[in-house]
C-alpha cells in the first residue's frame, strides 16, 4: 500500500508508483490501496481465477483495487475508459466522493509502473458478486482487445443470432446484434434477403465474447443466479444458448487448478 498519503485525493499515477504490486500465480499484476474493506485472501482467489491462457494477454495491465476512482474535471469525453481528465483516487470512502466516483478508470502509466493501469472503485461495489463481475468485465474486454474473438465462438454466436435465439448477454451485445441483422434483433429483410451490417456484426462478436469470458470467470468464483446479470432493458440470452457459449469458452480456456466450472439448472416452483 502507498505510504505517507493523507486523506485527500491522490493522483492515480502516484498510487501506481507507490503501491506494492503483486503478481498472481497466473501472471496477473494487481495492487490494493486505501481503506477497501476487502478480504485479501478472497481478492487473491478472484484474481487467480483467470485462466493462464487469458491472463497471458494481459501482460501490460495492472489492476488497482482502490476505494474510489474519480475523473477530475469529469465530462462526457472522459467516461470509464480514460481521456484527458486526470484520474484521482480517494484513499478513504465518503458519501460525497462516492457520488463523484466511477466504477473503473483506465490510465496509461509509464513502463516502470506497469504500462496500463485499471483502477477499480471497490467501495462502489456492494458485495463480492459485484466486485468480481466488475473485475471480470474489465478482463474480458481487455482480453478481446488484445487477442480478438475466437473463430469458433463467432460461429456459434452468429448461428444463435440468425436462428433468432432469444436475448443477449449485455445491452451492447443486444444492440450490436440488432444492428448487424438489419436494425431488429430478429433480422430485418429487404427484398426477401437479410441485410447484414458487417461492422456491427464484428462489434457483436466482440461484445458477446467479452461478456461470455466475464460470465465464465464469474462462474469460477461465485455461485450466482443467471438473472442477477440483467442490466437495463434487454432480454437475457436464453439459458441453454448461454450454456453453449460458456462450455465453448471453458474448452478454449480450461480452469486453473482448484477451480471448477459448472452449470446447474433448476425448475421454477
Amino acid at each position: 500500500m502507498a505510504e505517507g498519503v493523507g486523506g485527500g485525493l491522490v493522483q492515480a499515477a502516484q498510487v501506481a508508483h507507490e503501491a506494492t504490486v503483486r503478481r498472481s500465480a497466473n501472471g496477473i499484476r494487481y495492487a490494493v490501496f486505501g481503506e477497501n474493506g476487502m478480504d485479501e485472501t478472497e481478492l487473491a482467489r478472484m484474481v487467480q481465477a483467470v485462466p493462464a491462457g487469458i491472463a497471458a494477454a494481459l501482460a501490460r495491465k495492472t489492476y488497482y483495487f482502490v476505494p474510489l476512482a474519480i475523473a477530475e474535471g469529469r465530462g462526457e469525453a472522459g467516461g470509464h475508459r480514460g481521456g484527458s481528465d486526470a484520474t484521482m483516487v480517494a484513499p478513504v470512502y465518503s458519501t460525497e466522493l462516492a457520488d463523484q466516483a466511477i466504477c473503473h478508470r483506465n490510465v496509461a502509466l509509464g513502463a516502470g509502473d506497469g504500462g496500463d493501469g485499471v483502477f477499480i472503485s471497490t467501495r462502489l461495489m456492494h458485495d463480492r458478486f459485484s466486485l468480481a463481475f466488475e473485475f471480470f468485465i474489465n478482463v474480458g474486454h481487455a482480453f478481446v482487445d488484445e487477442a480478438g474473438v475466437a473463430e469458433s465462438f463467432a460461429e456459434l454466436a452468429w448461428s444463435q443470432a440468425t436462428a433468432d435465439v432469444r436475448g443477449e448477454t449485455s445491452q451492447d451485445a443486444w444492440d450490436c446484434r440488432a444492428s448487424a441483422l438489419g436494425g431488429t434483433p430478429d433480422g430485418g429483410e429487404r427484398d426477401g434477403r437479410p441485410r447484414i451490417d458487417e461492422k456491427a456484426r464484428t462489434e457483436f462478436f466482440e461484445a458477446a465474447f467479452s461478456d461470455a469470458v466475464a460470465i465464465y470467470l464469474l462462474s469460477l468464483t461465485v455461485d450466482f443466479d443467471y438473472s442477477e446479470l440483467r442490466e437495463r432493458e434487454y432480454p437475457l440470452l436464453a439459458p441453454q444458448a448461454l450454456a453453449e457459449r460458456l462450455r465453448l469458452v471453458a474448452r478454449l480456456f480450461p480452469p486453473n487448478p482448484d477451480y471448477e466450472f459448472a452449470i446447474r439448472y433448476r425448475r421454477r416452483g
